[in-house]
């Protein structure tokens, strides 16, 4: 068994979905919001020094921190329907790319700009921040829209990086951006919202749609 350590809506999903995608048994931790909850940090502290989502515990007890790495595991757990393309795929290099820039370049945006207050004190800076960091996301996005295939990031196979699509897209900037400003990926998102295996877990993370 499984405990995912984790928040509605927030980048848990990530893994919760590929834990439902291969069938694996597992339980949800529910924590507090780690921005604003100092208890829902000292919760986490103890198998995730960073007090960050997800946080994995394995049956065996051991503990995963850091999605992309959750995704590379559980494709090797699974060994079915694998959500990464295998060694020797042609789309595994591409795969391998697109997952690292996400979660090292897009994901770091949200740390910074979410609450900008935790690494700028004065209000103004703070404010202009949070500009430049969104900006920046931005910008991020339109390299990523570049590069999308169809009907799925790496065109005909389904893979996680389809997963990071729909959640990411619920976030800063929102989907009315996306829609107006990266339409692949907008797609790509809808579509696997759309899937049978994700109802429940979209649903539950993201009930406003």
């Amino acid at each position: 068994m499984y405990k995912l350590y984790g928040r509605l809506g927030w980048g848990s999903v990530l893994v919760e979905a590929q834990l439902v995608w291969y069938g694996l048994p597992y339980t949800l931790e529910e924590v507090g919001d780690l921005f604003k909850s100092a208890e829902a940090r000292e919760k986490l502290a103890p198998v995730n020094p960073l007090a960050q989502v997800p946080t994995l515990v394995l049956p065996d007890g051991r503990i995963m921190t850091e999605s992309a790495a959750m995704t590379l595991h559980l494709a090797d757990v699974a060994d079915r329907r694998a959500l990464v393309p295998s060694p020797g795929d042609a789309s595994r290099p591409d795969f391998l790319r697109w997952l690292v820039f996400l979660v090292a370049n897009v994901y770091p945006t949200y740390t910074y700009a979410d609450d900008p207050s935790r690494f700028v004190s004065d209000p103004a800076a703070a404010k202009q921040f949070k500009a430049s960091v969104d900006a920046y996301r931005q910008k991020l996005w339109g390299q990523i829209e570049g590069v999308a295939q169809a009907p799925w990031f790496l065109g005909a196979n389904f893979t996680a990086l389809d997963i990071y699509m729909a959640a990411f897209t619920h976030w800063t900037p929102r989907r009315p951006w996306f829609i107006g400003n990266c339409p692949r990926v907008t797609h790509i998102a809808l579509a696997t919202e759309a899937l049978p295996e994700f109802s429940d877990v979209w649903k539950r993370n993201f009930p406003n749609g």
